[in-house]
């Protein structure tokens, strides 16, 4: 092979269009922020798949470009080629490649998946209900309400969710996390939040006319900001409690409700 003519304008080739596509990937930043530890075993995997794109991209774009280029056809010359049986070698090569990329595609996969879902122990639960055009989430003790979720930093959570009407989804880009909340039933979703901050919850399936705005927010906190806010939270809607029932009007803090909407369930 490496005396053969074709050689050293095939590595040419192939050496600029790897060198461009390789680019693309490292010098755009595709992927979003990672704040989570799910997201880390799925970048991981992502990028294998981006890497071995490439490389497959290249080795196709050079035979192709090259082919172009060294048997064009001459002006004016409309016959036909000389038949050819093939390269049984070859073929044999591109079937059986791709069948082990694609199994070890499939098994990384399956333990990402596994290794994102396995429960811990000490996990905190939430419930979920959503609803055109809202979502709204319900904490451990079942009496304490947001508009907003809030959760602990470096510790598992797992979301109960539920709708009242369509099909809605549960998605986070920076915790590569993504579930349907389906009519019915109770799906769940589990994330481990590894970076504090304030990321946005999108409904990422199709659920009517408000779609486009069933947006909140997940507010990573440390834990003791969290127990803080479960505390102060809990007072208010006491304190509403209280008020209401001595007669006087009040209503819970904003983003606070005193009682889980129809279709959830108290986490345990």
């Amino acid at each position: 092979m490496l005396r053969s003519r074709h050689t050293i304008p095939l590595l040419v080739i192939a050496i600029v269009i790897g060198a461009i596509t390789s680019a693309a990937a490292l010098f755009i930043d595709w992927l979003p922020e990672q704040a989570s530890e799910q997201a880390v075993r799925v970048d991981h995997l992502m990028w294998f798949v981006i890497w071995s794109s490439v490389v497959i991209f290249t080795l196709v774009a050079t035979v192709i470009v090259y082919a172009a280029i060294r048997f064009r056809a001459k002006p004016g010359d409309e016959s036909d080629g000389p038949p050819t049986h093939g390269n049984t070698t070859l073929e044999v090569v591109w079937t059986i490649v791709p069948t082990i990329l694609l199994a070890v595609v499939a098994v990384w996969a399956y333990l990402v998946l596994s290794d994102n879902e396995a429960l811990a122990k000490d996990r905190v639960i939430i419930n979920v209900t959503a609803q055109q055009f809202a979502w709204e989430f319900y904490y451990p003790d079942g009496q304490i309400g947001s508009g907003d979720l809030h959760v602990p930093v470096n510790k598992q959570v797992e979301l109960k969710m539920r709708s009242k009407d369509v099909i809605h989804d549960f998605y986070v880009v920076q915790f590569r996390v993504k579930e349907d909340v389906v009519p019915g039933i109770t799906t769940n979703v589990v994330f481990n939040p590894d970076k504090i901050g304030t990321y946005q919850v999108i409904c990422a399936e199709l659920c009517g006319v408000g779609h486009g705005i069933m947006r909140t927010r997940v507010i990573v906190q440390s834990q003791q900001d969290y127990d803080a806010w479960l505390k102060t939270s809990a007072a208010k809607v006491k304190a509403a409690a209280a008020n209401k029932g001595g007669g006087s009007a009040a209503t819970p803090a904003t983003g606070t409700t005193t009682a889980p909407a129809e279709g959830t369930t108290t986490a345990p």
